[in-house]
């Protein structure tokens, strides 16, 4: 009779994510070191915020974004605005209190830095996002042209 064997993968794999657990374990600890009850207050306002602010709204842009580009037949072209979108998105949540200039005080007392400029570089960062997924949306349409036109040149095969 065998014995089940684990679905932990490699050994690499496991240690990778014993590692992973350790280091999330240690920064949770550091975290509600200071502050537990305001911590976990956060991150329940926060989920809350996600699940009755947040998805409704990008799940609503993306859904109007899936109908514009279905009526006029670029469905695929999606994830060529939905990538940088949600990249820009993230960014914008994480930074958005020295984004807006909310905690720039604190900011400086805690890391003795100028809080200036978050907001010019959230935007340069936002408009490369948008310009690379540009770039490779042309890339692409130009290989797949050269393809199309090349398959139009090629002789019938005679059997």
């Amino acid at each position: 009779m065998r014995r089940p064997r684990l679905p932990l993968g490699s050994p690499f794999a496991t240690l990778l994510l014993a590692c992973s657990f350790a280091l999330a374990g240690y920064a949770g600890v550091r975290l509600l070191e200071g502050d537990p009850i305001g911590v976990l207050l956060w991150f329940v306002g926060a989920a809350l915020v996600h699940d009755l602010v947040l998805l409704p709204l990008y799940a609503a842009a993306d859904h109007a974004l899936v109908r514009a580009l279905d009526a006029r037949g670029g469905r695929e072209l999606t994830g060529y605005v939905r990538v940088p979108a949600a990249l820009s998105g993230l960014l914008l949540l994480v930074w958005f209190p020295l984004i807006t200039g909310r905690v720039e005080d604190r900011y400086r007392a805690v890391t003795g830095l100028s809080p200036d400029g978050f907001a010019a570089r959230w935007l340069l960062i936002s408009a490369a996002l948008f310009g690379g997924s540009a770039l490779l949306l042309l890339l692409r349409l130009r290989r797949s042209r050269r393809l199309r036109r090349a398959t139009k040149q090629r002789p019938p095969a005679v059997h």
